[in-house]
């Protein structure tokens, strides 16, 4: 049976449907779902491009290792990362206000085309992606081009169990 979640960006009130991809990627989807929900501040890439996230505390033990990998995402993908460790520079740690944190999951999701996940700290980062969006894509790209224009001070993103 599929399994979906419901992504939203809090404040702005737009939200997105997006399907498991079980078959893909069966460990990320299941240590994504079983420990849902998640949320944290929205930030917005400054290399990849067109994606937002955010990152929380690690919420598994051991790394999930790559599993239907990709440094080029499509707009809809929906993306695990696993920073473990020294992995994020102390700058970018307090800047995030993660520098108490030994290491992050990163939650995000690709919006537009053009994406590629290479950073000029560590290289190539690859990502697992684990879900694709299936509903609401039209409108979460708007809203995600906002919070670049705009801004993401106040802004929150949200992943939960959607019961749809």
């Amino acid at each position: 049976m599929a399994r979906f979640m419901t992504i939203t960006l809090e404040r702005r009130g737009v939200s997105c449907v997006a399907q498991l991809l079980d078959k893909d990627a069966p460990r990320t989807c299941d240590a994504v779902w079983e420990t849902l929900p998640h949320a944290g501040p929205v930030h917005h890439a400054k290399y990849a491009r067109n994606e937002i996230y955010t990152m929380v505390e690690r919420f598994i033990d051991e790394p999930i290792g790559l599993e239907n990998p990709t440094v080029t995402p499509i707009p809809g993908d929906v993306v695990f990362f696993d920073f473990h460790g020294g992995m994020l520079d102390r700058a970018f740690k307090e800047e995030k206000g993660l520098e108490k944190l030994s290491g992050v999951i990163d939650l995000a999701i690709f919006y537009g085309r053009n994406n590629i996940l290479l950073n000029g700290d560590v290289g190539w980062v690859p990502g697992n992606v684990y879900a694709t969006i299936v509903e609401g894509l039209d409108v979460m790209a708007e809203a995600c081009n906002d919070v670049w224009r705009s801004g993401s001070v106040g802004e929150r993103l949200v992943y939960q169990r959607h019961d749809g």
